[in-house]
C-alpha cells in the first residue's frame, strides 16, 4: 500500500483521518451529542382488534369477489373492499345451508 500511495504523491499523508471515517460510521454527526449514536425508533404497538391473515382462494372465486367489490363501489359505496365484504358474508352466513361437501 505504501507503494501506491507513493506513486500517488501521498507519501505519508491520509486522504481521511481515522477518528473522522469512526465518526461518520458510528453516526457520531448525525446525533445532536457527538458522542452518542442514534437510537432506534420504538416499535409501534400493534393493534389487538384485527389480525393480517393469509387464505387459499381459486382464481374464479377471487374475481367473483373483485366482480361484487366493483358492483358495491359502483352503487357508491367507496369503502368496499374485499375483506369488508367477506366480514358483510360472514355475519350473513347461515350454517343451516352449507353444504356437506364443501
Amino acid at each position: 500500500m505504501a507503494g501506491r500511495e507513493q506513486e500517488a504523491g501521498l507519501a505519508g499523508a491520509r486522504v481521511l483521518d481515522a477518528d473522522e471515517v469512526q465518526g461518520v460510521l458510528s453516526g457520531a454527526f448525525y446525533t445532536k451529542d457527538g458522542n452518542k449514536r442514534p437510537r432506534k425508533a420504538e416499535p409501534a404497538a400493534k393493534p389487538q382488534h384485527y389480525k393480517v391473515i393469509c387464505i387459499s382462494l381459486y382464481t374464479k372465486d377471487l374475481e367473483h369477489l373483485d366482480d361484487l367489490v366493483d358492483e358495491l363501489k359502483a352503487r357508491g359505496i367507496t369503502k368496499a373492499n374485499r375483506s369488508a365484504l367477506i366480514r358483510v358474508a360472514l355475519d350473513q352466513l347461515d350454517l343451516e345451508k352449507v353444504p356437506r361437501g364443501m
